[in-house]
């Protein structure tokens, strides 16, 4: 063996230190890697959960007017995330399911291309994961007897032997009006970003369909624990949680009054013929809820101020009736008013026939309106012919022509004399919603896929 010499001891003293801290350099190098290395694969594993925590629902309107589907795809945050190229699948047919209420099962097939289309975005490893639902509307809830209890059993039974998604028979209903009005203000809100935020930063709603119209918007704790019953004892108020915030909800919905029943309701309060609504020179014939009207013009043609008196009519707008401090018509309690309610946006054919009409650009989402430019529009209809009624208003639908001085008369007594609006109070008319890049429809569906995916 060799001696050490003093100069190999120094150099061994000298080097020592230097060995040491480079393997303990090398050593934590080594577990920096294999965290890192760790990290990565705990990344690479999160990656398909998070793909794997899409959502899918799928949502059939049955409406007065038509059915239409809508497909939603939601994120693990529930967020929407796009169908395709867009953010909702949509499509529709004409007409309705209550047009066929002498045969059920037609009425059922009438939603087979629907859930055709439905289906072929639904990747299909998620069909036995993506819930159905048919929400039917005021179309359905105005059809006589049984009939409409037909129609729902034989879409259910559609369903369960044609569709490959997720089928419950209690999915399948006529949506209650307070159930379709909370739908409306959860889509518009949470397409606004508000879900989550203290009441009195939310948006109240009003809801223009073909056959009923609803008004919902958040309330105080207060003023929810003071509120009182409907005359068949139901609540007005509806509480609900999201986000993590819970909100108490006032919601109404008044059946036979969306534009197309208020046609009907017009007629039965002043008659068909020789009707002070319709434009001059039209004679022709009305259907609605299995009714027939043989409709025709007054003969000193159509009159805003004899209009304005047939829609008062009509909505009942007779405060003696009122068993509460505030009243909207027909002796329904209004809510109170308050924060929840300062800012409206009014959905539907509101926005339509503002559209049609011209008063705002119907190729924009929204639009900034006051209930004083239904008057104004109203004013100018009622003095139009119907033989000029098209080169007046190219915008408009041909059915809607003899009807556009009674529409607008009926919205603005709608809000001023039936919601109690300061003419000059401005409200948003909506179409669409921009959520992130897309424009999403405000309508119903989506609060209630958004409802459904939550309780999955």
């Amino acid at each position: 063996m060799m001696k050490r010499t003093r100069l190999d001891e120094y150099v061994i003293s000298r080097l020592c230190p230097i060995v040491i801290l480079i393997s303990l350099l090398l050593l934590l190098l080594i577990q920096s890697t294999n965290t890192d290395a760790q990290v990565l694969t705990t990344r690479k594993a999160a990656a398909p959960s998070r793909r794997g925590s899409k959502a899918y629902t799928v949502i059939f309107d049955a409406g007065s007017t038509g059915s239409r589907v809508h497909v939603f795809c939601f994120d693990h945050n529930l967020d929407l995330i796009p169908v395709g190229n867009e953010l909702e699948f949509y499509s529709q047919v004409k007409p309705g399911l209550s047009a066929y209420a002498k045969n059920p099962q037609e009425a059922a097939y009438s939603l087979k291309s629907l859930l055709v289309e439905a289906e072929s975005v639904v990747p299909p490893n998620l069909h036995p994961k993506t819930p159905v639902r048919v929400g039917a509307t005021a179309g359905l809830r105005s059809l006589e007897g049984d009939t409409a209890d037909r129609i729902l059993q034989a879409v259910r039974d559609f369903l369960k032997d044609n569709s490959s998604l997720k089928f419950r028979p209690d999915l399948v209903t006529v949506l209650d009006g307070s159930q379709e009005g909370t739908f409306q203000w959860v889509t518009i809100n949470y397409l606004l970003g508000n879900l989550g935020n203290r009441y009195s930063n939310t948006v109240g709603v009003v809801d223009l369909g073909g056959g009923s119209v609803q008004m919902a918007y958040a309330i105080s704790e207060k003023a929810a624990e003071k509120s009182p019953k409907t005359t068949d004892g139901k609540d007005y108020v509806k509480d609900i949680t999201l986000k993590g915030t819970k909100y108490h909800l006032y919601v109404h919905s008044y059946l036979n009054y969306g534009l197309l029943a208020a046609r009907a309701e017009i007629f039965k309060a002043v008659g068909a013929s020789d009707n002070p609504c319709i434009l001059d020179g039209y004679h022709g014939s009305y259907r609605y809820g299995g009714s027939v009207y043989d409709v025709s013009a007054s003969h000193s043609g159509s009159s805003f101020i004899k209009c304005r008196r047939a829609a008062v009519n009509a909505l009942k707008v007779n405060k003696s009736i009122c068993t509460h401090m505030n009243c909207t018509f027909g002796g329904v309690w209004n809510g109170g008013g308050g924060a929840g309610q300062k800012n409206l946006f009014v959905a539907s054919f509101f926005f339509d026939i503002a559209g049609e009409v011209g008063f705002i650009d119907r190729k924009q989402p929204t639009a900034k309106a006051k209930p004083a430019d239904f008057r104004n529009a109203a004013k100018h209809a009622c003095k139009v012919s119907f033989q000029n009624a098209k080169a007046t208003y190219p915008l408009a639908e041909e059915g809607d022509l003899p009807y556009l001085c009674m529409d607008l008369v009926y919205q603005y007594t709608l809000l001023k004399d039936g919601f109690g609006l300061d003419p000059l109070r401005e409200i948003t008319l909506v179409k669409d919603v921009k959520y992130k890049d897309y424009l999403v429809e405000a309508a119903w569906p989506l609060g209630s896929a958004i409802d459904l995916v939550s309780s999955y």
